[in-house]
């Protein structure tokens, strides 16, 4: 219960920072579908759904949503988040059906169904508002504008630096940030899908990145070593007609005295 308790209040102190218009969301996969049964007010969909609408239903209404393959989510869907295997059956039926839509043919799909990054499939999966406790994340889902996320980023490279890589796999994509960084345990930022657009009501404006829980406090420790510089969201404009070097000053005075 204390990681838990740590982890909500690093999450709010984050949204506060970044000005975050919508929650962090936390997604954990659990190995039978009875563990849901330990998480207060957890609700199911009696619905046909995607994937793509349970961040919404987290990030921007405050629900945990609980997910098992027996729900009427697509299948496409559990053989992405963590709640069916893929099968070369399987593959070879969603390459026949992706190449009358995304790809130009069921050989180009198939590569992208090779290219997916899948979680290991489990008894059932939960996301919750991180803020609200429920229980202890594996993964973190953080919704933003590019430069509230690039300075996310970047306070994950203050503390330590490393080259973020960028993928992108078409639709789908929360293989890209979810699926990524669960399996690789890196951040893994997206662009997030046609479905997510279209059916997760995520506006045009914002991108995804999925961290490893763990990888929260050093992310906002970073911030807040860049927000001393001077360097902090919302990003104070220059401008292209003005002599830069008053406002740069204030963050690389050695460099910019005159």
């Amino acid at each position: 219960m204390e990681q838990i308790e740590q982890l909500a209040n690093l999450g709010a102190e984050l949204e506060d920072m970044l000005r975050l218009q919508t929650k962090i969301i936390a997604y954990r996969r659990l190995e039978k579908a009875e563990e849901l049964d330990a998480i207060k007010n957890v609700a199911r969909m009696d619905h046909f759904f995607t994937f793509c609408q349970v961040p919404f239903l987290v990030r921007v209404n405050g629900f945990t949503v609980g997910l098992t393959k027996e729900d009427p989510v697509s299948e496409r869907c559990t053989r992405l988040c963590g709640l069916r295997p893929a099968t070369e059956e399987s593959k070879e039926a969603e390459s026949k059906q992706l190449a009358t839509t995304w790809f130009g043919t069921p050989e180009q799909a198939m590569e992208q169904q090779e290219d997916y990054p899948r979680i290991p499939p489990g008894g059932a999966i939960v996301l919750a508002p991180l803020t609200k406790k429920k229980f202890e994340p594996e993964t973190l889902l953080i919704y933003g504008n590019p430069a509230q996320l690039m300075m996310l980023m970047c306070g994950l490279q203050k503390e330590k630096y490393e080259q973020f890589w960028f993928s992108f796999i078409g639709e789908g994509a929360c293989s890209d940030s979810l699926g990524q960084s669960y399996v690789t345990g890196k951040p893994a930022l997206s662009i997030p899908c046609y479905g997510e657009r279209a059916m997760g009501s995520v506006t045009n404006d914002e991108i995804c990145l999925a961290i490893p829980a763990g990888e929260l406090e050093r992310a906002l420790n970073g911030l807040k070593r860049l927000h001393k510089t001077g360097l902090r969201y919302p990003i104070s404009y220059i401008g292209p007609s003005l002599d830069p070097r008053p406002i740069l000053a204030r963050s690389y005075p050695d460099q910019h005295k005159g």
